[in-house]
C-alpha cells in the first residue's frame, strides 16, 4: 500500500515538472517573439560612403552597401599561407604592443597576401589611422599597406 502511494506521489510530482517546464518554454518562445518583433530606427542610406572617410554616427548602412559591392579583401578571403599568417601576427603584435593607441584601433582587421597588408575597421582620430598604416609599414616582410581604415565620430 505504501509503494501505491509513493507511486502517485512521483506521477503527480513528473506532472507538475513537465507543466513548469512547458510554461519557462512558453514563456521564453513569446519573449523572443516580441524582441524579433521590435524594430530599431534607422537613417535613410543616401550615398556610399568612402573608403577612409568618418563613419556615420549609428548607422552602419552605408558601411554594409560600401564594404558589399567592395573586391577588396574581407577575413573570409585572408590567405592560410604561412609566410601571409606570420606577416599578419607581427602586424597584431606591432600594433596591440603601442599602448598610445585605443582599443578600437587594437581590434581593427588586418589581413595580409603577398606581403600586402590590408587594414580595415574604425579608430578614433587621422592621427591613430596614420600610426597604424606606419606600424604596418615597420613589419619585416610588409611590401606595402592597403590602409582601408576608417576614422569613428561616435
Amino acid at each position: 500500500m505504501m509503494e501505491v502511494r509513493i507511486s502517485d506521489f512521483r506521477k503527480a510530482n513528473m506532472k507538475q515538472v513537465s507543466r513548469n517546464m512547458l510554461a519557462a518554454a512558453l514563456v521564453t518562445a513569446l519573449g523572443a517573439g516580441w524582441a524579433i518583433g521590435q524594430e530599431a530606427p534607422t537613417r535613410p542610406a543616401s550615398e556610399a560612403a568612402q573608403q577612409g572617410q568618418k563613419s556615420p554616427v549609428a548607422d552602419n548602412t552605408k558601411m554594409n552597401n560600401r564594404d558589399k559591392g567592395d573586391p577588396s579583401q574581407t577575413p573570409q578571403t585572408q590567405s592560410n599561407a604561412k609566410s601571409d599568417r606570420e606577416i599578419l601576427a607581427a602586424v597584431r603584435r606591432t600594433i596591440v604592443k603601442d599602448k598610445s593607441l585605443s582599443v578600437t584601433a587594437h581590434n581593427i582587421k588586418i589581413l595580409a597576401e603577398g606581403g600586402v597588408v590590408t587594414l580595415r575597421g574604425p579608430v578614433q582620430s587621422d592621427d591613430e589611422k596614420r600610426k597604424v598604416e606606419a606600424l604596418a609599414k615597420s613589419v619585416a616582410g610588409v611590401v606595402s599597406v592597403d590602409n582601408k581604415v576608417d576614422i569613428k565620430t561616435n
